[in-house]
């Protein structure tokens, strides 16, 4: 499959949104990327399986982590992995929807090294709800 075809792909599973923090692509003011879940520095294929559709703050600093620290239990664990995870499993929006709430260890670990909860993020989440468009379905 080309990669122009699998990138088309990636961009409609994952409905426009960056699958880490749930930011739209179409108003975002750099391109999205389309990143290896698990990094090619660590083995990881350019498959439909190992790719995520992620704006360039959460590509940014996932960079090439695949695990972090549980900072309630002390553990490292596997940052969340939108093809085996489900994202309400391991995440809930606060009652205003500016923050991400981390449910599980993965939860926590994901918004802490991909910094889900950074001021912009809050800022647009704030401007989208104000707007009806916030929070994603």
């Amino acid at each position: 499959m080309s990669l122009n075809k699998l990138k088309k792909i990636i961009i409609k599973r994952a409905d426009g949104l960056c699958e880490y923090c749930k930011s739209p692509a179409n108003i975002s003011p750099q391109p999205f990327a389309v990143e290896h879940i698990i990094p090619k520095s660590k083995t990881g294929e350019t498959t439909e399986e190992n790719l995520a559709l992620s704006c360039q703050g959460c590509n940014n600093y996932k960079y090439n982590k695949i695990n972090g620290l549980d900072k309630l239990t002390d553990e490292i664990v596997d940052l969340f992995n939108p093809r085996k995870h489900g994202w309400s499993d391991n995440f809930k929006w606060s009652d205003d929807g500016a923050e991400m709430i981390g449910i599980t260890a993965i939860g926590r670990a994901t918004i802490d090294v991909l910094k889900l909860n950074r001021i912009e993020l809050q800022n647009l989440r704030n401007l989208l709800a104000n707007s009806g468009k916030h929070p994603p379905k």
